[in-house]
């Protein structure tokens, strides 16, 4: 074989290891055309990683995805993302964890921005689910309201609030604990909660909404949960309110009832 001809055959083994590695980047999770959208799943006031730690791992036990990027945000808004390198397989799931889990409504919806923002910079991801617990189904439709170019931001196909008081949190009890800038925002009334009804107009018109909620939650009463009726146009929201006394505000995410409920509205109803 002639120096040409091992040049030549040299030049294709590199581009053949390249469309390979491009192929198979582990941290590529790109929402192609016609591909679930990747789940972005977002805790409550005071939630930690382990607020959907659980739900996600059963998740995955059951096949149902795999979690493959965590994001992590600092005090001042600065992201750390840990590529856990499993982006092939779907549909993908996405955990986003606030270091100040008690900041307000507009910060913490600022902060989602930039990690969805960031998402799609980075892996290309032009649409996502979003589930949010708590305060978190509230900051996630803050973020519908006011970040909604689709030029800069995933658009979302679906939402899914679990036990979030789209009317406030109506325990006296509770704020006599809880006296930070994300309580004050969790009054009833307050100014947060109001921008929330009013902004309404702002929603993405196609977006999907699953409102979970649980007789036996007492910091999202089932009244409270009930009043994002008046947010959500009636055609684009569902409502699954489960009767049971025994299932309190965070036992929420640890359900399994909960599970098959997200399950079915995110990727069964996609797949009929």
């Amino acid at each position: 074989m002639t120096k040409k001809h091992i040049i030549q055959l040299s030049s294709l083994l590199i581009i053949a290891v390249s469309i390979i590695a491009i192929t198979y980047m582990p941290e590529r999770a790109k929402s192609e055309p016609n591909k679930t959208p990747p789940t972005v799943f977002v805790h409550g006031y005071k939630g930690t990683y382990n607020s959907f730690g659980n739900m996600l791992e059963r998740f995955e036990n059951h096949g149902w995805g795999n979690k493959a990027l965590v994001y992590y945000v600092s005090q001042d808004g600065k992201l750390r993302v840990y590529n856990l390198n499993k982006g092939k397989r779907e549909p993908i799931l996405i955990q986003v964890i606030f270091q100040n889990n008690r900041a307000s409504f507009e910060d913490t919806s600022a902060w989602l921005a930039s990690v969805l923002r960031h998402m799609k910079t980075t892996y290309e991801i032009d649409s996502v689910n979003i589930v949010g617990h708590s305060m978190g189904g509230l900051v996630s439709l803050k973020y519908l309201e006011d970040y909604h170019d689709a030029d800069l931001y995933p658009i979302t196909d679906k939402l899914v609030t679990i036990g979030s008081p789209f009317d406030g949190v109506y325990s006296d009890f509770y704020f006599q604990i809880n006296r930070d800038v994300a309580a004050t925002d969790l009054k009833p009334n307050s100014a947060a909660l109001k921008l929330l009804k009013i902004n309404n107009k702002d929603l993405p018109e196609n977006v999907r909404v699953l409102s979970i909620g649980s007789t036996g939650d007492h910091v999202a009463v089932p009244e409270s949960v009930k009043a994002l009726r008046m947010i959500i146009p009636g055609d684009q929201l569902t409502e699954k309110m489960i009767e049971n006394t025994h299932l309190g505000h965070s036992e929420l995410h640890e359900s399994e009832h909960v599970d098959k409920l997200i399950h079915s509205f995110l990727w069964q109803e996609q797949a009929e």
